[in-house]
């Protein structure tokens, strides 16, 4: 963290002054967990959104997408659920969204056309609209600016602990505080999985700042993680700044380089736990490409070898195949040159450096025992210099286990 912000423990997306939230259960997990949420701005929010690039986008995104083009600086709430998707299900998922956006603003007494909607679960299903609003209902009945963790709990769906944070960053004209929630672990490659997050400020802001300012901290978290190389149709990662705390950070520039610099620290605390979180992960893997002509060049190289399978079962199984690394560069559709590239390997924080596993795009015959040694840490970093430019660029994702095939072999059973 930067001397300039501090990390809140328990931190959640209701830390930020003038937020509240809370969860209910809906009917919509058979075990009674939470499965509906709420959040709540106590004023209107300029809000920014980031959303799926896939083709066949769920109809909250579709809501949400159009609602931001129109009222980016009206939004006051965020009603959420799991376990139904409500992606795939044509004009009759469109209306349920809008639905169920209705209901948030009236069972909290907002104004309409107010509140955003987020949904994540199976896709193709039918959105249970009847369930959700009992589940909104009762969720307004106790907003709390304590409820970010359940709220962050009540929106799981594979995951197995809920995601959420905050950090207090202090500036010249006072204090300003960030939190978020997320959630994630499967049928993640973003590309703005079943990916959703909402970040919040009480920071001053407008829609317009906000944009390019989201677009740029979301290139370098959440679509720089990747899990199974899946983009789902309910992709969305929300900033909302309500302005409760009275400091606008854009007003002097080193302010706003420490304020961009908390929400990433709060975007990518959130995009790694959803990678620690992968679904039957064990191991977390950290790709470093450096010497790219362009940073898009060097995250698109870094997606590549994030998805590859081989290199995920090879993560799994500690073996330093680094020939599966290079192979999946090679696919990355960006221009390389064999004889410029260099891999290396570290673990996680080691103060041993850098491992060179090949050089001149053949091998360097390194030590297959301190290799192995690396690829069996619980978190390997590989450090791929494309000898082009002066771009880089970091990707995260995870290992491929059995677990991950059992788990959605019975997803909707």
């Amino acid at each position: 963290m930067s001397s300039g912000f501090s990390t809140i423990d328990g931190g959640s997306a209701t830390s930020p002054g003038g937020f509240t939230a809370a969860a209910a259960h809906a009917g919509l997990k058979a075990d009674g967990a939470l499965d509906v949420a709420l959040l709540v701005s106590a004023t209107s929010c300029a809000t920014a959104g980031a959303f799926t690039k896939n083709a066949l986008r769920a109809a909250p995104v579709i809501y949400d997408a159009q609602f931001l083009s129109e009222r980016p600086g009206r939004v006051r709430a965020v009603a959420m659920n799991a376990r139904v998707a409500n992606a795939c299900t044509g004009a009759a998922g469109l209306e349920a969204a809008r639905a169920m956006a209705r209901c948030a603003e009236e069972a909290a007494g907002l104004p309409p056309r107010t509140a955003l909607v987020l949904s994540t679960g199976v896709i193709g299903a039918p959105l249970p609209v009847d369930k959700v609003e009992r589940g909104l209902r009762a969720a307004a009945a106790k907003l709390s600016p304590e409820g970010g963790a359940d709220a962050a709990r009540a929106i799981m769906t594979t995951d197995t602990r809920p995601k959420h944070c905050a950090v207090r960053l202090e500036t010249p004209a006072g204090p300003v505080t960030i939190g978020g929630m997320a959630k994630g672990a499967g049928m993640i490659h973003p590309d703005m999985a079943t990916l959703l997050a909402v970040l919040t400020t009480d920071a001053v802001s407008e829609p317009g700042t906000l944009r390019s300012f989201w677009k740029h901290v979301v290139d370098r978290t959440f679509n720089a993680i990747s899990v199974d190389g899946d983009t789902s149709t309910n992709d969305t990662v929300l900033l909302l700044a309500n302005g409760q705390a009275g400091v606008d950070p854009s007003r002097d520039g080193a302010t706003w380089k420490l304020f961009e610099e908390a929400v990433t620290a709060v975007a990518r605390t959130l995009a790694l736990a959803i990678v620690a979180d992968g679904e039957g992960a064990t191991k977390r893997l950290e790709i470093q490409i450096v010497g790219a002509q362009t940073e898009a060049h060097a995250r698109e190289v870094g997606r590549a070898i994030a998805r590859s399978t081989l290199v995920k079962t090879a993560i799994y199984g500690g073996d330093p195949n680094w020939g599966r690394v290079l192979a999946a560069a090679g696919v990355a559709g960006v221009a390389l040159v064999a004889e410029r590239i260099t891999l290396q390997a570290g673990s996680d924080g080691g103060a041993e450096g850098w491992l060179t596993l090949a050089s001149g795009g053949a091998t360097a015959l390194a030590d297959p025992k301190q290799a192995r040694a690396i690829f069996e840490q619980k978190a390997i970093r590989l450090r791929l210099d494309l000898g082009l430019g002066r771009a880089e660029a970091v990707v995260w994702t995870c290992d491929l286990s059995p677990d991950y095939v059992r788990i959605n072999s019975d997803y909707t059973s």
